[in-house]
């Protein structure tokens, strides 16, 4: 029996407009608490080359399903060398913010659209030209209408044996789209272990030979965008239908300031097409998929539950939109 383990150490760097996972191995004695570790930061948009050190600080670990045995997963957040927050550092203002409004009992559900891309083309596509218009590849089945499934199935499965609360999967409306859906969780529980998904698919989809884009728009022209769905709700609307309404009209008044931070390339995806509300409106509705917010039909049956946010796009920070929602949500209801 080894005396040691694999901790594979992951972080966000510190790529604009969109931040990208990085991760790096570190051996550890079994029995040995994970402790802080560096990098460089002027290799990832974090720190100028003369003074070029940041932290890494493990915040979440779990069971790393691609190794297996004892080897795990270490999320990790950056730091400064003084020990505080790194200015790319979007969990600590997430935490802060969870803390303030604790009592409300916020939960979230993300769901996380993506593309797979062969090379320059999405999986599947024609060399030439475009596959039939959408219509049979939304939770379809078979080789003409899905592609990627193999991936799909080894990432669902990778969640699951990491104790990740995955709660479903389906293929999406455009050729070689999908979809995971992960909680419901608070919203820093749910934040990690969206990025703990995201680096199992690249690193999943890396042993294919296939990429997977968060790309709001990865094909121009008459095809679905890419999202991130965020449903959520707060403990007293998991109780009442009316709440659920003042949450839906609160989103609004912050409009501006929810649509600058749901992802770069937002304004290509809603359009006001494809399922979407243009970026300059802003409206809610029951089962309305093409409103900002949509309330679920099952909501106003039940008149209690929870509602969705349908802007954020696929590449949004999740640190940001829960952090985001939770304020402008709890500080008014």
């Amino acid at each position: 029996m080894s005396t040691h383990y694999k901790a594979e150490y992951i972080w966000i760097d510190g790529a604009l407009p969109t931040a990208k996972l990085r991760s790096k191995t570190k051996i550890v004695e079994h029995g040995q608490e994970l402790t802080i570790w560096g990098f460089d930061g002027s290799s990832t948009n974090q720190a100028t080359g003369h003074q070029s050190d940041c932290v890494l600080k493990p915040v979440f670990t779990c069971p790393d399903p691609i190794r297996g045995g004892d080897d795990i997963l270490v999320l990790c957040e950056v730091l400064l060398t003084d020990m505080t927050p790194h200015p790319s550092n979007t969990r600590a203002a997430l935490v802060e913010t969870a803390k303030k409004y604790a009592a409300q009992e916020m939960w979230f559900g993300i769901e996380q659209e993506y593309t797979f891309f062969d090379g320059i083309r999405p999986l599947g596509w024609p060399d030439n030209g475009f596959p039939a218009p959408q219509f049979g590849y939304y939770c379809g089945v078979g080789a003409d209408e899905v592609f990627g499934r193999q991936i799909v199935e080894e990432h669902m499965d990778a969640c699951m044996m990491a104790n990740l609360k995955l709660a479903g999967i389906n293929a999406e409306v455009m050729p070689a789209q999908w979809e995971f859906q992960v909680g419901p969780l608070d919203p820093v529980a749910v934040s990690d272990q969206l990025w703990m998904m995201r680096w199992l698919l690249y690193r999943i989809a890396e042993e294919h030979g296939v990429s997977a884009t968060l790309s709001p728009k990865p094909v121009k022209g008459d095809w679905n965008g890419a999202g991130a769905h965020t449903n959520f709700s707060t403990k007293a609307m998991r109780e009442s239908f009316d709440v659920c309404v003042q949450a839906a009209k609160a989103l609004g008044e912050e409009h501006a300031l929810h649509i600058a931070n749901y992802g770069a390339g937002i304004e290509e995806r809603l359009t006001g097409k494809h399922e979407t509300c243009s970026v300059k409106e802003y409206k809610f509705g029951v089962s309305d998929r093409g409103a900002s917010v949509r309330i679920p039909w099952q909501v106003a049956v039940d008149k209690k539950g929870y509602i969705e946010d349908r802007r954020p796009c696929a590449n949004v920070d999740p640190y940001v939109v829960t952090r985001l929602i939770t304020e402008t949500v709890c500080s008014r209801l």
